[in-house]
């Protein structure tokens, strides 16, 4: 998560949210009606487009593959941020995708690094990871088996769920990016700030199309609920990732992310054909 905020115990959050996924109430709706569309967001070619509307935020970029070696400390409390959703040292997420990588490759370029990622979790600290931790990060990058290793976090921790919630609440592609892009920022967990509390923030106001109600007017409840989430740090107060990109497709009633796209981040411009 590549973005300032304020840090929390994100690691055991997550590993709950993913643990929890197949039994968790939300993911069911007492009046669930609606069918899932046979596409969705995990769809390649709509996969595609989620990463780079993604990238664009996090990177001012939509080379999202280009990503993978990306590293530094960006002030926010949570120590190191890295690779292509932005796994951070203070958070458990990077030191989930170090042990993972060590599973499938001993003795890889970052294994050393492990007892430090432990100490260091849920703090800003670098103790044990510099100098070196940066460069070494870079070397691992150009590792096939650490890219799918960072494919595989991505998905489980944030892609997965997202897309999961998505179809459960009768969402179509757009909303599932919205909610990915969701967990990609806040997480999830019981912090008020999380996804799944900004969900519960826009079903005061309005029903997804699983519980009866209209998917332009859920999304807008949505929508409206993220902002308000992001607007509580001053590290997120800027909401033009919202504003002028999920907003620009809501209003065309895009609701399949259909290309041509084109949206505004912190004022650059991007398009996808």
């Amino acid at each position: 998560m590549r973005r300032p905020s304020t840090p929390a115990a994100r690691r055991t959050v997550l590993a709950l949210f993913g643990a929890a996924l197949a039994t968790a109430p939300l993911l069911k709706p007492p009046h669930a009606t609606a069918s899932v569309r046979a596409a969705g967001l995990d769809d390649p070619a709509k996969k595609e487009i989620a990463m780079q509307l993604v990238s664009s935020a996090e990177n001012s970029s939509l080379d999202w593959k280009a990503q993978y070696q990306y590293i530094e400390d960006i002030g926010d409390g949570r120590g190191y941020t890295a690779g292509i959703i932005g796994f951070c040292s203070g958070t458990g997420d990077m030191l989930d995708l170090v042990e993972l990588y060590t599973d499938r490759k001993p003795g890889n370029v970052l294994a050393k690094y492990l007892p430090a990622l432990r100490r260091v979790d849920g703090t800003d600290s670098h103790d044990g990871l510099d100098p070196g931790f940066p460069g070494d990060w870079r070397r691992a990058a150009r590792d096939a088996e650490f890219r799918r290793a960072q494919d595989h976090e991505r998905d489980r921790v944030y892609f997965g769920p997202a897309v999961l919630q998505g179809k459960a609440d009768g969402l179509r592609v757009l909303g599932q990016f919205a909610y990915y892009d969701a967990i990609v920022m806040h997480g999830d967990g019981n912090d008020p700030l999380s996804f799944r509390n900004i969900r519960k923030r826009a079903l005061r106001t309005a029903n997804p199309p699983a519980w009866g109600g209209d998917e332009v007017t859920y999304l807008d409840a949505f929508l409206d609920a993220r902002v308000w989430a992001m607007k509580q740090e001053e590290a997120h107060s800027d909401t033009s990732r919202v504003d002028t990109a999920q907003r620009v497709f809501l209003r065309k009633r895009n609701l399949d992310l259909d290309p041509p796209l084109d949206w505004k981040v912190y004022g650059d411009s991007y398009h996808i054909g």
